[in-house]
């Protein structure tokens, strides 16, 4: 279950550049890109730039050795289309799959967690890569809690969390009462 994915991007994570300025592009909430209002419809080149998107704090930055060019991100610059289960040695792990067509481990790399801050309700979110977040689609979390079991019961209220397992790592999906 090795993250080939991971492996075969630019290594933005060396790359500092000074800032060249604000791009006029925008992922929104779908996932889709735009420049300068209109959608880009080429899915190889929106896979491309996703490769050489960084994150520093809050902001979000196309960045090349040279270049550093900071964009806006409504929510999260993936949004995961597709889940599956692999097993490998005995463990098994939950497989989510990017809407730029990268798959992502669910485990100690790449976590998964419920956001509450982001939007008015809790979204369901991977770290992609490199603190660059997905969220997952509504379709795949529905998924994703058909694997969920009991896991812990929680103080006093009454609530029991669910979640699931994925790489030798527990997740929560939250309490039910």
């Amino acid at each position: 279950m090795q993250n080939e994915y991971q492996m075969s991007l630019p290594p933005v994570a060396k790359w500092n550049p000074e800032l060249n300025g604000d791009l006029d592009m925008r992922i929104d909430r779908e996932g889709r890109w735009f420049y300068q209002g209109g959608e880009l419809k080429r899915p190889a080149m929106v896979k491309m730039f996703s490769s050489i998107l960084k994150r520093e704090g809050d902001d979000y930055f196309l960045i090349t050795p040279v270049e550093k060019w900071r964009i806006q991100v409504d929510v999260a610059p993936f949004v995961m289309v597709a889940m599956r289960q692999e097993e490998e040695s005995g463990v098994s792990g939950v497989v989510l799959t990017t809407n730029v067509g990268n798959d992502v481990l669910i485990g100690r790399e790449n976590p998964f967690w419920i956001d509450t801050e982001l939007e008015a309700t809790p979204l369901p979110m991977v770290m992609v890569r490199d603190a660059l977040p997905g969220v997952l689609s509504r379709n795949v979390f529905y998924e994703l809690v058909e694997l969920c079991q009991p896991i812990a019961q929680a103080s006093g209220d009454g609530d029991e969390q669910w979640g699931f397992d994925s790489a030798g790592q527990t997740f929560s999906i939250g309490s039910v009462v």
